[in-house]
Parts: structure tokens; C-alpha cells; sequence
């Protein structure tokens, strides 16, 4: 998908790109082939599937009619390179975004980046989920946490679930169906007082098979949960 490929097929479904925002996105591609050779942030670096498989692919919330242009608070867990957040910011600049990453060399890029492209309301903490959801500035504090391609959804919505507000709702962007991670998180999904509410596949433009799973918290999350680093990893629920 070239640049200009990206903007018709946004402004085709209603989403027209400023001058600006098309400046943004090509100082992000920019920015994030030169960090890569730092640090490892993708293995996508032609430019077209960034826009693709980066860019376009982190819009998915927004084009399936999730996500709104207002000051909802967003948290975005694992986002490595800023996906999906820093393209939807870009796209809803409204968007009050907050990612935690454990690498710390990806929270340099990611504030660097965000003041280059003069992002505002965007928050960077380095550390694991785990320990921020048992930190009460940011457990049940958020209205969407998004996740893309961070872990399999048993572990997943521990992992999230704890941050957000009651009726907040988990976007989970995946490469794939997610019928068979469902399946394997009913336990969770019953322990953590979460329902699965949308479970969406769709391609991307090229054809790529890609999912949206929509949850929602529908009570307060147990204090025991997320249990210490590691643990959900190592004993899913």
C-alpha cells in the first residue's frame, strides 16, 4: 500500500487526511526505519507494508466504528513501535493515549517520536502490566485498553482487564481468528467478569486475514488480579 493508496482508501471511508496528518505518518515511517537500526522495533521496514501492516492495520478500531474522535483514555499494553495507538492519535487527534512497554529503549523512541510529530495528551511509562494494574492510578482508570499481537487472549485479559473502568472495553487486534483463543478463555473471561461482546474478521487490503475482539468489563476485577509478573504467562487462567 503506497502513501497515496492509504489516504484514498481512508478518505473512501470517510476518514480524509489533513496535510498535516500525511506529513505525521511520513515522519513516523521516517523516524522508525532510523530507530530500527538502533533498536529492534519491527521487522516491516518497506515502506509500503508499514503503511499496510503498521499503519493502516492500527486504524482497525477506528474504520470498524469502535472508536470515536473525542477524550476517551486509551491505554495501549505492549505497544512496541506505538501500534496500534500513535497511528489512531494521529488519525483522532481527541484520543487521550497511554502506553506502557517494558522495554525502556522503546519508551525513548516513543517519547521522542510523539514530540516530533507534536502529539499531545500521550503518556510513556516503562514496566510491566502486571505491576502498573496494581497501581491505583492506573487500575480501572481507562475507558479502551488496545492490544496488538501481544499475547494469546487467556493471558491477554489479565493483563488488561484490571485497567479499565467498568463497561471499558479490551480492543484486541489480531493476525488471525480468534475462535480457538475464545474457546481456550472462558475461565478467564468468568474470573475476570469480562464478556466477549464482538469478535469481527475482515482482511486487510491485500487480503490479509486479520481479527478485532471487542470485551467488556462488566464488574470490578478481584484485587488478586493480574497476579505477579510472569505468572499469567506461565499459569494462564
Amino acid at each position: 500500500m503506497k502513501p497515496e493508496e492509504f489516504y484514498t482508501t481512508l478518505e473512501a471511508q470517510g476518514y480524509p487526511l489533513t496535510d498535516h496528518q500525511k506529513d505525521q505518518f511520513a515522519l513516523y515511517f521516517t523516524r522508525l526505519v532510523e530507530w530500527n537500526e538502533k533498536i529492534n522495533l519491527t521487522a516491516i521496514v518497506n515502506e509500503n507494508e508499514v503503511y499496510l501492516k503498521h499503519f493502516y492495520d492500527s486504524l482497525a478500531p477506528i474504520l470498524k466504528g469502535w472508536l470515536t474522535n473525542e477524550p476517551i483514555r486509551l491505554l495501549d499494553i505492549g505497544a512496541g513501535a506505538g501500534f496500534p495507538s500513535l497511528p489512531m492519535k494521529i488519525l483522532f487527534p481527541e484520543l487521550e493515549v497511554t502506553i506502557i512497554d517494558s522495554l525502556n529503549k522503546r519508551i525513548q523512541f516513543l517519547t521522542t517520536l510523539a514530540q516530533e510529530l507534536d502529539l499531545t495528551r500521550v503518556h510513556f511509562y516503562h514496566g510491566r502490566a502486571e505491576d502498573f494494574a496494581q497501581n491505583r492510578d492506573f487500575r480501572a482508570q481507562f475507558d479502551v485498553v488496545t492490544a496488538r499481537a501481544v499475547a494469546r487472549m487467556q493471558i491477554l485479559l489479565e493483563l488488561t482487564i484490571p485497567f479499565l473502568e467498568v463497561n471499558g472495553k479490551l480492543i484486541a487486534l489480531k493476525a488471525s481468528n480468534a475462535e480457538d483463543e475464545l474457546t481456550q478463555a472462558k475461565n478467564a473471561l468468568t474470573s475476570l467478569f469480562a464478556k466477549v461482546i464482538e469478535n469481527i474478521d475482515y482482511p486487510l487490503p491485500n487480503g490479509d486475514p486479520r481479527t478485532l475482539t471487542i470485551v467488556e468489563k462488566k464488574k470490578e476485577t478481584p484485587n488478586k488480579y493480574p497476579r505477579k509478573a510472569g505468572i499469567p504467562n506461565k499459569r494462564p487462567l
